[in-house]
């Protein structure tokens, strides 16, 4: 699994290009004309989506950023990767501690070290499992819980005033675009209960209780 300690490392800057028009279909035709390679115009189109994503995929970090600090302000400093162990418990439920790292796709140690801080705050809890005291089950405590959501609230109001900035026709479009780029890479529209939760925490659905 892919750790997404190092997302942020890719949200930096912006890349030259975006939003630039590219007519595939003029270029395919001045190109047979010459006797030029099409695929050329195939590439330009394809460099231009990619950087399209890029810059898109920032805007979401930056959303997802900007949504975890408006309401971390009623409690001390929360980090993107601490608000993901909260979501992954949020989702999936009681856990143990190997079970949430395997999750996130960071060593155990790692994930005890944002667990701690994160019961430091009161924002999680430890407690033995009734069925084997022997081990430990991570839970979400109720200030967790909420905090969860408050957020998941937050990121779906800015999603949705920065959708209703787009005509009707471009809001078509991007459903059909984005649907379209999550089957290329592999992932189902919408989790099921034993897949992964998304990166950064983002989430569709209600925290699980």
């Amino acid at each position: 699994m892919a750790d997404h300690r190092e997302m942020n490392a890719d949200v930096d800057g912006t890349d030259a290009g975006v939003g630039a028009d590219v007519d595939v279909d003029a270029e395919a035709d001045v190109d047979v004309e010459a006797g030029v390679d099409v695929e050329a115009g195939v590439d330009a189109d394809v460099d231009a989506v990619t950087h399209a994503v890029l810059a898109a995929s920032r805007l979401l970090v930056t959303v997802s950023a900007r949504s975890l600090a408006t309401v971390a302000e009623q409690v001390e400093r929360v980090t993107l990767p601490q608000y993901r162990l909260l979501a992954v418990l949020a989702t999936h439920g009681d856990a143990k501690l190997v079970e949430v790292a395997e999750r996130l796709g960071v060593n155990p140690s790692t994930a005890m070290r944002m667990l701690d801080r994160l019961i430091a705050v009161g924002l999680a809890t430890r407690q033995s499992n009734p069925d084997n005291r022997r081990q430990t089950m991570l839970r979400l405590t109720p200030e967790g819980r909420r905090l969860v959501e408050q957020v998941m609230d937050a990121r779906h109001r800015e999603i949705s005033a920065i959708v209703e900035r787009l005509t009707p026709g471009q809001r078509t479009a991007l459903v059909g675009a984005l649907t379209a780029f999550i089957r290329a890479g592999g992932e189902p529209a919408v989790p099921g209960d034993d897949s992964e939760p998304y990166p950064l925490g983002w989430s569709d659905t209600h925290a699980r209780h």
